[in-house]
């Protein structure tokens, strides 16, 4: 394997990468989808915002 394409595939995003890109896009309509599954997907956003406001608040810090 070439040095070009390990760069590529390590940089590759995947589904986890997909899956916090298109986190905040509007839902599909044809999907099937139940309280559940609104549930986890909204708290799953308020835990990513939550840890992202202490990262930026825990960077602050440092550097001050």
């Amino acid at each position: 394997m070439s040095e070009k394409n390990q760069v590529k595939e390590f940089f590759k995003l995947g589904e986890v990468g997909n899956y916090f890109l298109n986190i905040f896009r509007k839902p599909d309509p044809n999907k099937p989808t139940n309280f559940n599954l609104r549930m986890m997907h909204g708290i799953n956003k308020i835990s990513i915002l939550v840890f992202l406001f202490a990262l930026i608040v825990w960077t602050i810090k440092r550097l001050m």
